[in-house]
């Protein structure tokens, strides 16, 4: 599913990458792990990224349902340079962030729901 209007999707990918100094990386993908919209640094391959973005929630998802745990809300990597979360939106794709190690989680998790409202107008 492509949204008709992934300019406006960009914009709002900007904003919050704006709003947080600690986020590096957004990007929107489908489901299946396709690209929709993305804000990448440079030589990341967007591709590749939307397809672990994918794949994080697909694993985030079955580990879930296999304990019980309700409906995937978000899926975190912490690694020693930072957090990668991604996130549903509508059932229909997918919000990846990805930040430094300076992040604050709370501050993340707020722009976290605030693009997601906005994302969720677009699609």
């Amino acid at each position: 599913m492509i949204p008709s209007k992934p300019s406006q999707i960009y914009e709002v990918l900007k904003s919050m990458k704006q709003d947080d100094p600690s986020i590096e990386a957004l990007a929107v993908v489908s489901l299946d792990g396709l690209p929709i919209v993305s804000l990448l640094p440079e030589g990341a391959e967007e591709d590749r990224v939307a397809a672990l973005s994918a794949v994080i929630l697909s694993l985030g998802e079955r580990a879930s349902e296999e304990l019980k745990k309700g409906k995937l809300e978000q899926a975190y990597v912490k690694s020693e340079s930072g957090y990668i979360v991604t996130t549903g939106i509508k059932d229909l794709a997918a919000l990846m962030i990805v930040t430094d190690k300076t992040a604050k989680l709370g501050m993340v998790m707020l722009t976290l729901r605030k693009g997601i409202q906005e994302i969720e107008k677009l699609l």
